[in-house]
Parts: structure tokens; sequence; C-alpha cells
């Protein structure tokens, strides 16, 4: 009995003492870093979720000023729900809401279209937000453009503004392998998935435009694995954002399962390197620098959406490899904080 008396108050005290602990060390975190550089997410949030734990793991982090959510279309077909613009924004608000910023972040959508042509920009609110971030003369902070899905509105603010292009760093997730770095996964589809969303946009950044850019590419991509025992341990029960991300990654395999496509113990989180490559820059001479990368010409995009040589193509960063430790502890460290400092 005395042990029991004296496990429940260790318990206790742990637990209080341990929330207080934890709350402090989050303060300290948000207190001890300021932003040094402006961030705008672009990313079909209402697709596949890895969307939601890049959203969320962005939002956590104090070294990004975040100046607006762009909830972009997908494919018609969508992702378990419907591909519309309108779909994403509603999934990005219930992270906002989780995080109590659904009234300090603004969310935009756009038109839920891909472009038809490389000369027609599809405007909307979600571009004309890029552009007027891009053209702000009051702040030296670096402005990144993040996208996650198809370049439609970042390609369509570019071609209303070219003098975006001197203002911003586009870091895209997406477009195939490059066969002299990556042999591409088995039964790959030519066409990647992001781009393929909308060509002519890929085109138009690629092709056209001289915007800085930085490329994950798939077989980069791919590398950010999470396995369902690591959701289960470091994910769920961690507050009210981690159920909420554990429970819409259950959905995804629950679902497959019902379909029968068996996709083993992982999920790929193809999305997070955004979070990687921006927030989690080096402390000195600030820069991505535990992800390695190599120096490319811009390839032309064909009406295909395949790589073609150009030798006049601008440099473009392309990624070979990512800082997985990195990326997936800061994650859980940031979930496991907020969960304790919400409780």
């Amino acid at each position: 009995m005395r042990c029991s008396k004296f496990l429940m108050l260790f318990v206790f005290i742990n637990i209080a003492f341990g929330n207080c602990w934890a709350q402090e060390e989050l303060s300290e975190l948000n207190s001890m870093v300021k932003p040094r550089m402006r961030v705008i997410i672009d990313n079909d949030l209402g697709g596949d979720p890895d969307g939601l734990f890049q959203l969320a793991h962005h939002l956590l982090s104090p070294s990004v000023e975040i100046r607006g959510i762009v909830a972009s279309h997908l494919y018609e077909r969508g992702f378990g729900g419907p591909g519309t613009s309108e779909y994403a924004k509603e999934k990005a608000l219930e992270i906002l809401k989780i995080l109590k910023l659904n009234n300090s972040i603004p969310v935009y959508t756009d038109k839920s279209k891909s472009m038809t042509d490389v000369n027609t920009p599809i405007d909307s609110d979600a571009v004309q937000a890029i552009i007027k971030e891009a053209m702000r003369t009051d702040t030296d902070l670096p402005l990144y453009v993040v996208c996650g899905g198809g370049l439609t509105n970042i390609a369509s603010a570019y071609l209303l503004a070219p003098k975006i292009a001197d203002k911003i760093t586009l870091v895209w997730i997406g477009g195939p392998e490059y066969t002299d770095i990556a042999i591409p996964p088995p039964g790959y589809t030519t066409l990647e998935y992001n781009l393929g969303i909308d060509i002519k946009a890929a085109q138009v950044i690629f092709n056209t435009s001289n915007i800085e850019l930085w490329q994950v590419p798939r077989n980069v991509y791919r590398q950010p694995i999470m396995s369902y025992s690591e959701l289960i341990t470091k994910v769920k029960s961690e507050g009210e954002l981690g159920d909420y991300l554990y429970n819409t990654m259950r959905t995804v395999f629950t679902t497959l399962k019902e379909y029968k496509v068996n996709i083993g113990e992982t999920y790929i989180m193809g999305d997070n390197p955004l979070v990687l490559l921006t927030a989690l820059q080096s402390s000195f001479e600030p820069d991505p620098s535990s992800s390695s990368y190599i120096v490319k010409q811009a390839p032309i995009i064909n009406e295909s959406g395949v790589y073609e040589t150009n030798l006049k193509g601008r440099n473009i960063r392309v990624y070979n490899t990512i800082d997985n430790r990195l990326l997936f502890q800061d994650f859980y460290a940031k979930l496991a904080l907020f969960a304790v400092d919400k409780n």
C-alpha cells in the first residue's frame, strides 16, 4: 500500500512538474528564437496528408514568419476527398484552429483549375497574396514560397508580376528523378505526381522564369519515411494536434486496406522537407547545410511533363539527400512540447 501511494505521488509530481518544465521549455524556444525569414505555404492540403504534417511543423517553428497559406487545388479526382482549393482550405483551417491561430494567419484559395497555356495566368486571391508579399519594401526578411503540390499559383504570380522573380526563393517538392543522379523507383510513372497537376505551370517556372529554385525531386521526397510504430508512439496522444494527425493518417491506412492496397508499415512524408530547408537552416551562414544538393541547369519541361536538356537553362538547386534525423526529431519534439503546453 505504501509503495502504491508512493508511486501515485511520484506520478503526480512527475506529471505536474513535467508539464511545468515542458511549458517553460516551449516558452524558452519561442522567446529565444526569432523569425529570420518569411514563408508563404502553397500546398494541396486536401490531398496526401503529408501536407498537413508539413503545415503543422511549419506553424510550430518560430524561426519562420508565416505570411499566408495557399490552399491549392489537386487533381479533379482528389485524394480521398474533393480536389478543390476550398476543401484544402477546410483542412488548413482545422490545423489552425487546433493551434489557436485561425484568426492570425490568412488562408487563400485558388480557382481550382490548372493553366491551359503558358501565357495565360489564373488570377486569384492566392496569386495576389503572393505578389503583394513579394513586392513588400518594409522588411529585410527573405521570402520563401514553399510548394508541395502543383505550381499553378506561383507561375500565375510570375506571369502577372515578373519582378517577383528577384524577390523570392521557390522551394518545390516535385518533378521526376534526373537520370544522371538517381534511378526511378520500381513501377514508376514517367509523369511525376506534383508536376502532373499543372504541366503548363511547371513549363513557366522551368522554361521561362528566372525564379531562384530549390527542387526536391521524387527520389529525394521519397526519403523522409515515418513508420506506423513511430506514428503510434510519437504522434498519437500528443495532444489534440497529435491525435488529429494520427487519425488522419490512420484513415489513409484503413482506406487503402479496404481497397486491398498493401503499403506495408511506412508512409512517405514527402512535404516535410519544406520545413527542413527553411525553418531548420544552419545557425551561422544560414543554409540547409545538413542536406546536400547539386547545381544543375534547369531543364526544359516538355508537353508530356518530361525533362529535356536545356543548355541555356539557369542554374537551380536540385537536392539529392536530406537530413531525416533533424527533420523528424524536430517535428516530434515540437509536437510533444506543444501537447504538454496545452494540457
